[in-house]
């Protein structure tokens, strides 16, 4: 991707860890301006910022609340920027189980991973450019029955339906919408969302083997990858696409 997102402007939420952080470095090395960096815990926020350098503006916000979105975009105009590509990569994951699921957990899910995405979209649509590029971070579980994660299972099959209507509603502007769905990617999510211990992740790790044809996880640098394709002048005749980055577990 070398230079090919030189002097423009990003947006990536949720990029404090994981693939979010990732993305944001890799958007830096290809040439962007600016890349605005949001997470919600601003301690990994600064963090992120620090080690992504010069070019990174870290904004805390919180994509369930509409006021913190308002607050991002306040800041982009403030700047005086408009926005080439817009990353709504901010998600969680828990474990639920049918027959014991809180009404609070199902919310928390589907306020940042459906809310959030739909809000940080709407609200930013002011500060994008016409013809600009906007990826979702969706799943392959939106399109599998993974047991004990039907809430977010159901909130990442929303996302990809996003992209399909986002992509209608905004063909008068040109500007492009795509889903980016990993499959297995190591990130902190393992750890803090769905509270796997080490045995439960290289049990995980070993099943993979079997279960995936290239037989591992994913790298976040990987899933990255697939996301700056989506939002270069490379994918300039794709708009509406699912691409599935999940070393083909959900797709034999």
């Amino acid at each position: 991707m070398s230079a090919d997102f030189k002097n423009q402007v990003v947006v990536v939420t949720g990029g404090s860890t994981g693939i979010g952080l990732s993305a944001a470095r890799l958007f830096l090395a290809g040439g962007a301006k600016v890349v605005y960096v949001t997470g919600r815990n601003s301690g990994n926020l600064d963090k992120a910022v620090k080690t992504l350098g010069d070019g990174a503006t870290g904004v805390v916000a919180d994509v369930a609340k509409p006021a913190d979105l308002e607050a991002l975009k306040a800041r982009i105009e403030a700047d005086g920027h408009k926005l080439d590509v817009l990353v709504a990569n901010a998600g969680i994951a828990e474990n639920n189980d049918l027959g014991a699921t809180d009404e609070a957990l199902f919310d928390r899910i589907f306020d940042i991973n459906v809310k959030g995405v739909y809000y940080t979209v709407q609200t930013l649509l002011p500060v994008l450019k016409d013809g600009s590029s906007i990826v979702l971070t969706g799943s392959i579980v939106g399109n599998k029955g993974m047991p004990r994660l039907s809430a977010y299972n159901a909130s990442k099959a929303a996302v990809r339906s996003f992209a399909r209507s986002f992509a209608s509603d905004l063909k008068a502007r040109a500007i492009r919408v795509n889903t980016v769905s990993p499959g297995v990617t190591r990130t902190p999510i393992m750890e803090n969302g769905l509270k796997m211990d080490e045995d439960a992740i290289n049990g995980f790790a070993a099943y993979l083997k079997e279960a995936a044809p290239l037989g591992r996880m994913a790298h976040p640098d990987e899933i990255a990858e697939a996301i700056l394709f989506l939002a270069s002048s490379k994918a300039s005749y794709i708009t509406g696409v699912e691409l599935s980055v999940d070393g083909g577990l959900a797709q034999i």
